[in-house]
């Protein structure tokens, strides 16, 4: 993964730690001269542009497809993306992410089902909760391109977060920076946490090699 320069760093939020909707703020977007996308409070870049947000959520989200699954299923081994592919490549280019990683992680988080529903609510490819699927834009979290976009954006910012630290992104994005800082900025003690970060680091070496 790029680093980003510190004023971009700077820039950055936590979308899941602490949402800036939630606390009222404005908010604005830009891309940076290395083509990564900033999300911020901060609106003196020149590029900045203000995202409207609404306090009315009702109907953002359809239902879950019917046949949803219970809860999303890890891969022991890669497996295949089905007709995602293309949305995933899309999706490494725009946020320059390894297309292995993206995969990875769409692997153990929904084994390629675009109707997983986890037991905690966490919806589709990527599993994005629906709180974090808004503070990413998602507007549609049962839509797979949608999904596939918000869930890498949040893994780029959450990159540029840990500076490019593969580990501790994926422990926070599995659960939460809250989690991360608390342990000391490192994994947290948490067994699905740390299994997590096994199986999607091995499963990205396999999709790197392309097995």
């Amino acid at each position: 993964m790029s680093r980003t320069s510190p004023a971009a760093v700077v820039a950055l939020v936590s979308l899941l730690a602490s949402p800036l909707a939630a606390r009222g703020e404005s908010i604005c977007t830009y891309t940076d001269a290395e083509g990564v996308l900033v999300v911020s409070n901060v609106s003196a870049h020149p590029s900045c542009r203000p995202v409207r947000r609404t306090k009315d959520v009702a109907g953002l989200y359809r239902s879950p497809p019917a046949g949803a699954a219970a809860e999303s299923r890890p891969l022991p081994a890669a497996g295949r993306p089905g007709p995602y592919l293309d949305q995933v490549k899309a999706a490494a280019a725009k946020y320059k992410l390894p297309e292995a990683l993206i995969l990875a992680v769409m692997a153990v988080e929904s084994n390629f089902d675009p109707r997983a529903l986890s037991d905690k609510g966490a919806m589709g490819l990527m599993q994005l909760m629906p709180a974090t699927a808004r503070d990413l834009f998602v507007t549609d979290a049962w839509d797979p391109s949608q999904n596939i976009e918000g869930g890498s954006r949040y893994l780029r910012v959450l990159a540029n977060q840990y500076a490019g630290d593969m580990v501790r992104t994926l422990a926070a994005y599995n659960a939460g920076p809250d989690a991360v800082r608390r342990a000391g900025d490192a994994v947290p003690n948490i067994p699905e946490t740390q299994e997590y970060v096994r199986k999607v680091l091995a499963l990205y070496q396999a999709y790197k090699a392309g097995r």
